[in-house]
């Protein structure tokens, strides 16, 4: 399975609420490092990580689907390789239903043939972080 494959699977399984196959999908070490989307900044280590996912299972909030709008790019040497892209959620929380765009990026680990997230940021883009808008100038 490719990384990118890894990380469609990932989503799938946080589809679908299955705490256990999301844990899965992580490299099982205190050195894991997760940039949330907020209202937490970051989360450390498996243990942590996978008890924001339990929670996560058993909340109102569901994610009716996760889709790259822009990539997903990857690239692969042979034990390390990253995925990034942005993705739109489709979200239903308490009977309400509205989505969310989020940068997402990955640095996988290939663990017994497998690729396992050692790194994941997942980010929404402030509107003008600076308040003097882009400042990439069109031509």
């Amino acid at each position: 399975m490719t990384p990118t494959a890894s990380i469609n699977q990932f989503y799938q399984h946080i589809i679908d609420k299955k705490a256990d196959l999301i844990g899965a999908s992580y490299i099982q070490t205190k050195e894991l490092y997760v940039i949330l989307e907020g209202p937490r900044l970051s989360n450390r280590g498996f243990e942590n990580i996978f008890k924001g996912w339990k929670d996560f299972c058993n909340s109102g909030l569901s994610l009716l689907s996760i889709d790259w709008i822009e990539g997903p790019y990857e690239d692969v040497a042979r034990e390390m390789a990253w995925v990034g892209g942005v993705i739109r959620l489709k979200v239903e929380v308490n009977e309400k239903v509205f989505e969310q765009v989020f940068r997402s990026s990955f640095v996988l680990r290939k663990k017994e043939n497998l690729w396992k997230i050692k790194h994941e940021h997942v980010s929404a883009a402030l509107e003008d972080p600076y308040g003097i808008g882009d400042w990439l100038k069109q031509n």
